[in-house]
């Protein structure tokens, strides 16, 4: 007699789990960071809690909030960026965490401090210069800024003293903390695109020759006593950290050119306690370096033994900078088999998506079913939705 035997089932890499020291991800879709500005006096409302709720019932497995300014005077510009201090901004945070939880999902902040690329002009503090380590902003290439802008950004100011340093690293340790006390899953820092913990990682705005500058360890010394002062603070919690290779200063910019380089800022980072690296590039399947088809998260997975958050293009046609500035049409476009294999073969564990998850909450759920993704519509990068 003929038996008949069940074909094997077949599991979406996508949605299998991952364990990240306590905390278990549902699925492998991390909600990526997206500043918004729609937290006036720097306190994120029940609109901001019910964006956020919307997606973590859309599927993503992992929110990571738009980013959140420490307890600094020159930490961000724009008023209507969050917080992560004072009364009304936690009591904003901790229903935000509640309904995301209520929802099912898992979220982190993103701790920020904007450093050289603090606009004054944007701020309600215009005598605040942003924080350099070396007074220099960088030096420009290709940007998709203005350049009166450049010109006003670039002039030289006075370096960080050491006492300023300390300030700032007790900042985000401060910041960390009270994220944890209203209930954040883990904390993610933001450490890439030019911004403060960057601008001592990239050589070319770090010219100190004290112990948070020269050799790429020391250079690395700024960002790994942040996260040693994150992990004192929150205990087995898992930490996030977002770098890049491209600035905003100049998207040809590289912490590395080589994988030694980058591997020699990379690995006291990750000895400090980062427990998942958040590779930001702009193209999350270029390779990274030439000889090598590895993306910047694959070398990065390589480089450190961590966890890696591949970014850059998931689900979509074209680049941040051309929905940004409009110069082309942002289209769905199936790519997710290569994240696929990506995943599967152990290049990266996760993939990040922004825009595609901004556009349409659902987005992880239709993955999942195998619907069709929804036309991108720009006018949802000014609504809050």
């Amino acid at each position: 007699m003929d038996m008949k035997v069940d074909a094997p089932v077949q599991t979406d890499v996508l949605f299998t789990p991952l364990t990240i020291r306590k905390l278990t991800l549902a699925n492998r879709i991390v909600m990526s960071p997206m500043t918004r500005y729609f937290s006036p006096g720097g306190v994120p409302g029940e609109d901001v809690a019910a964006y956020y709720r919307r997606r973590a019932e859309g599927g993503a497995g992992l929110i990571v909030t738009e980013g959140v300014g420490v307890d600094h005077p020159s930490a961000v510009d724009d008023p209507a960026i969050p917080h992560m201090h004072g009364t009304a901004a936690l009591n904003g945070w901790r229903r935000v965490v509640s309904e995301v939880h209520a929802a099912g999902g898992r979220i982190f902040p993103q701790l920020w401090h904007q450093g050289p690329l603090r606009d004054p002009s944007r701020s309600l503090r215009p005598d605040l210069i942003g924080a350099r380590p070396s007074g220099h902003w960088g030096r420009p290439g290709h940007t998709s800024y203005g350049d009166d802008y450049v010109d006003a950004m670039r002039a030289p100011t006075e370096p960080m003293t050491t006492a300023e340093i300390k300030a700032v690293i007790a900042a985000f340790a401060e910041a960390a903390r009270n994220a944890m006390a209203v209930g954040f899953d883990g904390i993610a820092l933001h450490a890439g695109h030019g911004y403060l913990i960057d601008s001592f990682l990239w050589a070319d705005t770090n010219l100190r020759t004290d112990a948070y500058g020269g050799d790429a360890a020391r250079r690395a010394a700024f960002g790994a006593e942040i996260v040693a002062g994150v992990r004192a603070e929150i205990g087995n919690a898992p930490i996030m950290f977002r770098f890049s290779q491209h600035k905003q200063q100049d998207y040809g910019a590289q912490l590395g050119s080589t994988p030694d380089e980058l591997g020699a800022l990379l690995k006291p980072l990750a000895q400090s306690g980062v427990d998942l690296f958040d590779a930001s590039g702009r193209h999350f399947d270029r390779p990274a370096f030439e000889g090598s088809p590895l993306s910047l998260a694959g070398w990065t997975r390589r480089l450190t033994g961590k966890p890696t958050v591949a970014i850059g293009g998931i689900g979509l046609g074209n680049g941040l900078g051309e929905t940004l500035s409009g110069s082309s049409e942002t289209k769905p476009l199936d790519n997710l088999d290569a994240v696929r294999d990506a995943i599967a073969r152990g290049e990266f564990d996760l993939a990040g998506v922004g825009r595609a998850i901004l556009n349409d909450p659902q987005w992880p759920q239709r993955v999942r079913t195998g619907q069709p993704a929804l036309p991108f519509d720009r006018a949802n990068l000014r609504r809050l939705a």
